[in-house]
């Protein structure tokens, strides 16, 4: 009887880390890959609640009757069009732009894009105006993140296998009691070896996952929105204005970094723009407040030593301390020039919707995960590029149809040394 009660404890704490290993994988799609693959493939198209050149993004499961035709969707939108798929087809006709096939994507791939769009999608969303700002916030069926409720689940079933086998203990002592068996008095649960030792390994895999995950971010930066000495508003120069990025940032695409223009870049402009005409509407920083965007120009004329009165430098100006906002460890070499000149990347991809920011924040999280899955899942651009004539093994094969495309990690983007000294 009493190897009995050892099996049934042992099978209960069996079904308790069983339960919990369960719980844990229900939600197994990992939202923070996806979060990269969707910035490093999705945002020069698509926005989760707002509309780009493609579609918002937001409870887009819910528009597709089919999940397998979705995901065959997202990796070659061709193939489904082909089949006359009739939410495709409709999709394709409202939007009249042709999607990217990501051939190489994979079921998991897509599944994680999609748990961060689901955790995303129904986030408040701020957006300058007035003094303050407006909260919207999107609503749909199943566009929860259900993190918390697997989370809320895993403590009741460990709850409930503890209470059971607390009553299993006290159903046992009544039995024996009542068969007239002497036995010692059960051990308390706070001080019976298994419950220990199963709450020492579910602390030791807590404490385990939060460390590790503590450790991965130390020294990342994403969204870093700091203060910079002037009000510069991407916006109003690139956006409104269309000032071509390499007008300021001259080494983008000859050198290993773009380059922070020199006072006189911009007073080649502001000795002849002197107020701020509000074109571009109205100036917002981040809390809402508003900007003179005059009195910012007065702080340019006052770090250049330019006097608009007297149309004169008065030699007394001085350089503007800008705040670094984008920064990697100096074991990694990252060069402007690769990527731009001959990786045809737009500045977009890393920097987010630049044209589009007042005040700049890192839109990327820089981080090497993130830099391995853009050069597995970009494909190069060999037409016309003569950079990449060298590499005549693939020219061959794509003309023989042996491969349709060459990803970066195919000549050598994922070898450490490529990034590494």
């Amino acid at each position: 009887m009493f190897q009995d009660r050892t099996i049934l404890q042992k099978s209960l704490a069996a079904l308790l880390v069983g339960c919990l290993f369960l719980v844990g994988n229900v939600h197994a799609q990992d939202a923070s890959k996806g979060k990269t693959l969707f910035q490093s493939n999705c945002t020069s198209c698509h926005a989760i609640n707002k509309v780009v050149t493609g579609p918002a993004l937001a409870h887009v499961e819910d528009r597709w009757p089919d999940k397998k035709e979705l995901h065959a969707w997202i990796r070659n939108n061709a193939q489904v069009l082909a089949s006359g798929y009739p939410y495709a087809v409709a999709l394709k006709d409202q939007y009249k732009v042709a999607m990217n096939v990501f051939s190489d994507f994979t079921d998991k791939d897509v599944d994680d894009i999609l748990a961060y769009i689901r955790g995303e999608q129904d986030k408040p969303v701020s957006t300058p105006g007035g003094g303050g700002t407006t909260t919207t916030t999107t609503t749909g069926e199943g566009g929860s993140n259900n993190s918390l409720l697997f989370g809320i689940m895993t403590l009741v079933l460990a709850v409930i296998a503890l209470i059971l086998l607390q009553v299993n203990s006290n159903l046992r002592k009544l039995s024996d009691d009542k068969e007239g068996i002497r036995r010692g008095e059960p051990v308390p649960f706070y001080r019976n070896k298994a419950y220990i030792a199963l709450v020492v390994v579910v602390l030791f895999m807590i404490g385990g996952y939060y460390l590790v995950q503590g450790a991965i971010g130390l020294g990342r930066q994403q969204g870093y929105q700091p203060e910079q000495p002037i009000f510069y508003s991407h916006k109003v120069h690139a956006g409104v204005n269309q000032i071509s990025c390499l007008y300021c940032h001259s080494f983008a695409t000859t050198g290993k970094h773009a380059n922070i223009p020199s006072v006189n870049v911009c007073m080649n402009c502001h000795m002849n723009i002197s107020e701020y005409s509000g074109t571009a509407g109205q100036l917002y920083r981040e809390d809402g407040t508003e900007v003179n965007g005059t009195a910012e120009i007065q702080k340019l004329y006052s770090y250049a030593g330019w006097d608009p009165k007297t149309r004169a430098y008065t030699g007394k100006g001085h350089p503007i301390e800008w705040i670094r906002i984008h920064n990697l460890p100096d074991h990694v070499f990252f060069s402007h020039a690769q990527h731009t000149n001959a990786g045809k990347v737009q500045c977009q991809t890393c920097h987010g919707e630049i044209q589009k920011m007042d005040e700049v924040h890192q839109f990327a999280p820089l981080s090497m995960g993130w830099c391995i899955n853009c050069h597995r899942t970009t494909k190069v651009q060999f037409a016309d590029n003569g950079f990449y004539s060298i590499y005549e093994k693939f020219h061959n094969d794509i003309r023989d149809h042996k491969i349709d495309s060459v990803t970066v990690q195919m000549i050598g983007g994922t070898e450490c040394q490529k990034c590494h000294y």
